[in-house]
């Protein structure tokens, strides 16, 4: 990462909080309690997991059980290498766990489904997307929804549509200053300005028009018909936290190694 590296940046964003608190661990940059700074976890915006499809939605594509049919071909980065793609492996399985009346077994094998349809599995967001949309590979491609609605944007509402599915997760984007940058940089006001600004009602308008779900109700509300509907599920309640997270299911031998190995018997 850059900034252990010795970037001097004043701010952060992130699209996981894991990522920020690795700046605290390694590198004793902000204080522990980071996170408790500012409204909504630190997070001012937020996003879900959606699916870019073709237009017309030729496989009738709605719910996350849809992506683990046989004659369904999946693109979504690696959970390994991509923030973006552990969100899509958390919630499919949290969406498959809620169904299932949290039956582990039940959950494992819908899983062990979804991840055998993975056509490519991309380092990041940006390879997945040439891997669909330049290349013309998979049925599905998995990002998040702010995401999705830009490629579907740049590239043709013409030629794909946008399903959220009815339960899914909540993607935080955590922002912080950076203490001992800010320090040194003479920027602490700054920092600190820019920030809480991003909680204002006009800046949460402004994000809401690059497809970003937000707090303030009113701007939501501005623009309602522009996120669909679905029932949240967060990190925390679903699974105990990212650190829990990381080493149950993305360490190495855990439960994303077993299952991809499962795939490949």
């Amino acid at each position: 990462m850059a900034i252990l590296q010795g970037l001097k940046a004043d701010v952060v964003t992130y699209n996981q909080v894991t990522d920020v608190q690795i700046l605290h661990e390694r590198g004793n940059l902000l204080p522990a309690d980071w996170q408790s700074r500012l409204p909504n976890n630190s997070s001012p915006f937020y996003s879900t997991m959606a699916f870019l499809v073709r237009k017309g939605n030729p496989k009738n594509i709605h719910t996350w059980d849809d992506l683990t049919r046989s004659d369904v071909k999946l693109v979504f980065p690696n959970p390994k290498t991509s923030g973006n793609g552990r969100y899509t492996y958390l919630g499919a399985w949290g969406a498959f766990n809620q169904e299932d009346g949290g039956n582990q077994d039940k959950t494992r094998a819908k899983m062990a489904n979804l991840l055998k349809n993975v056509e490519v599995f991309d380092t990041g967001g940006r390879g997945a997307t040439t891997t669909f949309v330049e290349r013309g590979l998979g049925d599905v491609l998995i990002s998040f929804e702010s995401e999705v609605n830009n490629i579907r944007k740049q590239y043709g509402d013409d030629k794909y549509e946008v399903i959220v599915p009815p339960v899914d997760i909540l993607a935080e984007f955590p922002v912080a200053w950076v203490d001992k940058n800010v320090e040194k940089n003479g920027t602490e006001k700054a920092a600190k300005d820019y920030l809480n600004y991003l909680w204002s009602p006009q800046a949460q308008q402004i994000i809401t028009s690059f497809n970003y779900r937000v707090y303030d109700k009113n701007a939501m509300a501005a623009a309602k018909g522009q996120f669909p509907e679905t029932k949240l599920f967060n990190v925390e309640d679903q699974f105990g936290g990212w650190p829990q997270v990381m080493s149950t299911h993305f360490s190495t031998g855990g439960e994303l190694d077993k299952l991809l190995e499962q795939g490949h018997k």
